[in-house]
């Protein structure tokens, strides 16, 4: 069982070393480069060495390469052009697919256990919003609870699980937020979880909802959370 952070919660910022000492700092072993190009521009080979030096310096593992879904985010969470491989547009679509191959750059310099992968785009942004990293499934839970019960969601792709996109909301929006701050009842999460056999990542896409240094706060407190309910 390991813990680690999206860099999602920095992306509307250039990734620095900075980003990375924070996580390590609150405790987290591992993290997700969320590879938008304003954020981590995965073209640039010196770019992608330099992350290599940074994960070295703070210890923390690459799990895993979130691929393009847009060239660019801004404050607050305003996105440029959508990067989608389901779009039927047969010149956007291979786009997709190079920005997709161009981002696996980061994995075939710095060892990463997963690249996940948006089949189609949030449902906010038009589209639909399923994750499928290599040849299994990412279960995001947040966005599972927005679509039904996340027990069953957890239960119906168990056989596949692979890792995990981890955050909360209120049932109604794709919030972001940290675990407990929303309305998903983690117990039986956690504990649908353990009984399908997940010993996996737990990943925390999280927004950046007030400061950086708030939300990881709370996050290892959820994090702490989290270790004793598996503990159980």
């Amino acid at each position: 069982m390991r813990f680690g952070i999206s860099t999602h919660l920095f992306h509307t910022e250039r990734l620095t070393r900075d980003h990375l000492v924070q996580i390590a700092e609150h405790g987290f072993e591992a993290v997700e480069v969320f590879a938008t190009r304003a954020h981590f521009d995965y073209h640039d080979v010196g770019a992608i060495s330099e992350l290599g030096a940074w994960l070295k310096d703070t210890g923390l593992a690459l799990h895993g390469i979130h691929a393009p879904v847009t060239d660019r985010i801004t404050p607050p969470d305003t996105w440029g052009d959508v990067i989608s491989n389901a779009v039927s547009d047969s010149a956007k679509r291979q786009t997709a697919v190079k920005e997709a191959d161009a981002a696996l750059n980061i994995a075939r310099q710095i060892p990463a256990s997963v690249f996940v992968v948006h089949l189609g785009t949030p449902a906010s942004k038009g589209g639909e919003n399923n994750r499928t990293p290599r040849t299994g499934i990412c279960l995001d839970i947040g966005h599972a609870f927005l679509f039904g019960d996340v027990a069953d969601a957890i239960e119906t792709v168990a056989e596949h699980l692979i890792t995990t996109h981890v955050h909360d909301n209120r049932g109604k929006t794709d919030d972001h937020l940290v675990p407990f701050d929303g309305r998903i009842n983690w117990d039986v999460a956690l504990m649908t979880l353990q009984k399908v056999g997940y010993d996996g990542t737990y990943l925390m896409e999280l927004g950046n909802t007030s400061t950086p240094a708030d939300v990881l706060k709370k996050a290892q407190a959820a994090r702490h959370r989290f270790e004793k309910l598996l503990a159980y």
